[in-house]
């Protein structure tokens, strides 16, 4: 396994509840280091511009509304195959099919406010992360 880096936000019904430092106790506890960190609330254009991948899917303009509707933390993790360890440590996108355990199961109050955003593939996580960070912001 290689070295590597994803993106992780935690989304505003997170943020709302105060769960930022257990969802990242539990990233850090599965051997992921947070090696850059904001906290920022995402203007309609950043959400449309970050969620184009699905701007011709039904639930679109309900993920930028709801992604809009307070605070984000955007961070950088990075460790021994982080991409894959991040999703398995959030769970199902769905928390009714996530494992127990997982931050999805725990802490989502639904599919779409389910607390935790993750990369699905490292050249996915590269572009995700040059969207909310730039190199002088990472600390390895």
């Amino acid at each position: 396994m290689a070295v590597e880096r994803t993106l992780s936000i935690l989304k505003p019904d997170a943020t709302r509840r105060n769960l930022t430092g257990q969802i990242n106790a539990r990233l850090e506890a599965a051997g992921l280091r947070i090696v850059a960190q904001k906290r920022l609330w995402l203007t309609r254009a950043q959400a449309e511009a970050f969620y184009a991948v699905h701007a011709q899917r039904p639930f679109y303009n309900d993920l930028c509304t709801f992604m809009t509707s307070g605070p984000v933390v955007a961070q950088v993790l990075e460790g021994e195959d982080a991409v894959t360890r991040n999703r398995d440590v959030m769970g199902a996108t769905n928390p009714a099919n996530a494992a127990a355990g997982t931050i999805r199961k725990d802490f989502a109050e639904s599919i779409e406010a389910n607390s935790a955003h993750g990369s699905d593939s490292a050249e996915n996580a590269a572009v995700e992360i040059a969207f909310f960070f730039s190199g002088l912001e990472i600390v390895g």
